[in-house]
Parts: C-alpha cells; structure tokens; sequence
C-alpha cells in the first residue's frame, strides 16, 4: 500500500540582480567575463560581499580543475584594495577532497581566530564561489581536523546556497502552500505510515526538498503514528543535485529509539524525500560525515531510493498551518 502522489511542485527562486560588474585587474587576467563566472571576496569594512566577473582558463565541465583553479584564486586574494581575500593571510587551507558530489576543505586551526562576522561571511564568500561548479552539490569545511563548528559549538556541517539566503525584495508573510506526501513510523515501529500534509507556510525562501525535512521532524498529525526520525534532530543542510539528495543531520539522529526498526528511521526519510519530483536517491550525513552504519546494517554511504513495501498503512489526509523554521531563523541561515 502506497500514498496517492499528491505533490504541488514548487521552485526555489534565487533572485540575484546585479547593476554592473567589471572584471578586475588580477581576476582572470583581464579576459572578458561572458562564462558567467564569479570570484566571491569580503568588502573592505568586512561587512559584507563583493564578486568579481572571472573567465576561467578550465573547461567548466572539468570539475577537478575547476575546483583547483578557483581555490588558487580563492587563496591568493585579489590586488584590490576594495576588496579582501575569504579569509587572513594567517590561515592556511591544508588540503580539499571532492567525493560524491561534495567538497570538503580543510583548513589550519588560524582558521578558529577569526571574528565571528569575517568567518560566516568566509565561508559564504568560498561556498557562493565554489557552488557555480556544476558537479558541486555541497561544501563543508574542517578546522584542525575537525568539523566546522559556529560560534555556538553546532556542526555546521554541508554548506549549500540554501544555507546564505539573503532576498531582501520577497514578502515574508506571503502565505506559500504545498501537498507534501510524508511516511512516518507505525505505532508498532515495524512499518511505515503515509500521511498527506496540506502545507501552509510564510516563505518562498525555501526549497521543497527542505520543507519535507522540516515537516518530517515535526512528526506526524494521524493518531496510527508517531515519528520515526529520532526526537530532537536538527536539519543542518539538505541539497539536491542531478536527482541526488544529501541530507545532513545533526548527532542527536544518532540517539537510538529501539522501539522503531532501523530501516523504518531511514525509509521514513528516503520515502518522503523521493516523493518529490526532484529526488531520485538519498543519502544521509552527520555533522557532514557519511562514513559510518546506522545501528547494525544501514550505510550511510549509500545512495536509498524509495522502498514502498515497507508502507503498511494509510495515515491522515490534513491540513498543517506552520511558520517554517527558515523564518525563524531570519533571511541569513549559517547552518546554526
């Protein structure tokens, strides 16, 4: 037994307007910028952002030279002096990995000295930067070996345009809605529920794959269920890319209910996330990090599509009325 599909697809609309941009001397060496292409740097006060047109000497399609090129350009900063590199000379970026659509870049621990506006604006300025690769889905950053962590001591964990909003010309309180399709845990933990949410929020800024996530830990409204996502897990990032869909959760997805079967945890995520028309795959991450087994047999390093079998019953058809954490948490969302 499955959910009727009921989906109202909606799209994440960036808008983007930009009066008149000159390329740089120093930024890609004078060539006429007609790739699209910017170099994201910090203002002079350290305020805010400022881009630079670049025309790169790569074949954009060549996703490891890109990554190489614009991380050279990242670190040696522009001549400029309106303009100041990501992040002080002082701070070394030691190495970067890309996997799985996924850039990770590691940085010293000089990286943990910086002011708390000059480092979310960093990292907005690198994530901004590196995203306009296409292979690129997500960035995360390492500090001395370890995860990103805000000025509150929360996993920043993977970086996506999602986690920069900043669309000052969108009215907040227009009323956005959605029919989403989520699959909860039974009351026995052994299978799954499926329940339609008539969604209505207060944001166009956020994208469906993330409204999902957020309705799905608020848990379920039908009384045959309950949620299947452990109780107090923060969504940190959620991105798409080619039908590929990481989740990123915080630690507390970790905390275990033995009540509900470990595939149901899982498929109660992969489920309601490949409903969308967006989705064809899922993965789920932790604080950024795939390497490991949930419980005794789900690798997280997999890619899960959906599994109707595991769908028992039918929940409630309702209609839910929810300010979305987004708008909670202000137009500028750094992942905390």
């Amino acid at each position: 037994m499955s959910c009727k599909r009921t989906i109202w697809k909606t799209g994440l609309i960036f808008l983007f307007a930009v009066s008149l941009i000159l390329c740089l001397p120093g930024c890609g060496g004078g060539k006429s910028a007609q790739s699209g292409f910017f170099i994201y740097y910090l203002n002079q006060d350290m305020t805010g952002l400022e881009l630079a047109a670049y025309e790169p000497e790569s074949d954009p399609d060549d996703t490891d030279a890109m990554i190489g090129e614009f991380l050279n350009l990242i670190n040696e900063g522009t001549t400029q002096v309106e303009y100041q590199r990501a992040y002080p000379e002082t701070v070394e970026m030691v190495k970067y990995e890309y996997e799985n659509h996924l850039l990770y870049l590691y940085f010293d621990a000089a990286y943990a000295q910086m002011s708390v506006t000059q480092e979310i604006l960093c990292r907005q300025a690198i994530v901004e930067t590196m995203l306009q690769i296409t292979d690129i889905a997500g960035v995360s950053f390492y500090v001395g070996g370890e995860p990103l962590t805000d000025a509150k001591g929360n996993a920043v964990g993977v970086m996506t345009l999602d986690s920069f909003l900043d669309n000052p010309g969108e009215e907040l309180n227009d009323i956005q809605t959605a029919d989403l399709t989520l699959y909860f845990s039974s009351l026995d933990g052994t299978s799954l529920v499926c329940e339609t949410q008539h969604v209505y929020y207060y944001s166009s800024n956020i994208s469906m794959e993330k409204l999902v996530m957020e309705q799905l830990l608020e848990g379920p409204v039908s009384e045959n269920a309950q949620a299947a996502v452990p109780d107090g897990t923060g969504l940190i990032s959620v991105s798409v890319l080619d039908g590929i869909c990481v989740v990123n959760l915080d630690e507390n997805f970790m905390v275990q209910n033995y009540d509900i079967q470990e595939s149901v945890v899982i498929y109660s995520i992969v489920n309601s996330l490949s409903e969308l028309s967006t989705v064809d795959t899922v993965q789920i991450a932790v604080n950024g990090e795939s390497n490991m087994v949930y419980r005794q047999d789900m690798l997280l390093s997999d890619f899960y599509t959906l599994n109707p079998e595991l769908v028992t019953e039918e929940g409630e058809d309702v209609e839910v009325d929810q300010e979305s954490q987004s708008d909670k948490e202000g137009l500028l969302n750094t992942g905390k």
